[in-house]
């Protein structure tokens, strides 16, 4: 799991370098495969459930999740582009997400908050985590933030389980009371994974039948990394700066 985790993180490095206004998200996904493949692993979305077609998930502006890359999607100054990645090594999986704003420059303030509130759930949560606390913990302190910058949680998707499949058991929602739920135990790896709006928390599929949008049109943000729990805490698989 840690070898996976340094994969996506050195896979998420990479990709970004390539961020810049021009390039499609096509180019993306193409980095992000050749440095997997290079670096000993399989993309663990490319094919998934049969029918994803890249190997990462590109998503823009309003787009929440799955966003499928395109040739024809060139990036642009001021997007908000959240990217997801997924690699399995010798059979374990590792996954993380982040946003960011092509150009490096957010379109507004709003957009600003959206992503720094959103990845600040993400670490607040990660946080909560501990040996005996209970699974609703991490979904409550994501509710927690986002009702404290008054932003719109997603319901419908949230976090899982990981090993040696990328969508193991048990599901993670983003909000609810804590104290809930399997107690959390060392050993235990998890996918901690918020997603904000600046708008409602109503969403729905494109006809691609992957992309999530949001149903006002609001720009969303996404975030998530990999954690292990231990006997002394949390650890980051999937953490860049290790």
């Amino acid at each position: 799991m840690r070898t996976a985790g340094r994969i996506v993180a050195g896979t998420i490095d990479a990709v970004l370098a390539s961020v810049e206004p021009g390039r499609s998200t096509l180019d993306l996904d193409r980095v992000a495969e050749r440095y997997i493949r290079e670096h000993g692993a399989v993309p663990s979305f490319k094919g998934y459930r049969g029918t994803y077609p890249a190997s990462i998930c590109a998503s823009i502006d309003d787009e929440i999740v799955h966003g499928i890359p395109s040739g024809t999607r060139k990036l642009k100054e001021g997007m908000v582009l959240s990217l997801d990645f997924g690699a399995i090594w010798e059979g374990f999986n590792g996954d993380a997400a982040v946003t960011v704003f092509v150009g490096g420059q957010p379109p507004s303030e709003e957009a600003a908050t959206l992503a720094k509130e959103t990845e600040h759930a993400l670490y607040a949560a990660i946080d909560a985590v501990r040996v005996g606390g209970r699974l609703s913990d991490i979904g409550h302190t994501i509710e927690s933030v986002a009702d404290s910058a008054g932003l719109g949680v997603i319901r419908e998707y949230g976090g899982h389980g990981i090993g040696r499949r990328m969508h193991e058991e048990p599901f993670i929602q983003n909000w609810g009371p804590p104290g809930r739920g399997p107690e959390l135990r060392p050993g235990l790896t998890l996918a901690v994974e918020p997603m904000f709006t600046l708008g409602g928390e109503a969403n729905r599929v494109l006809a691609d039948g992957w992309t999530v949008v949001t149903q006002d049109g609001s720009l969303a943000a996404h975030f998530e990394h990999t954690i292990a729990v231990t006997e002394d805490g949390v650890e980051i698989l999937t953490a860049r700066d290790r």
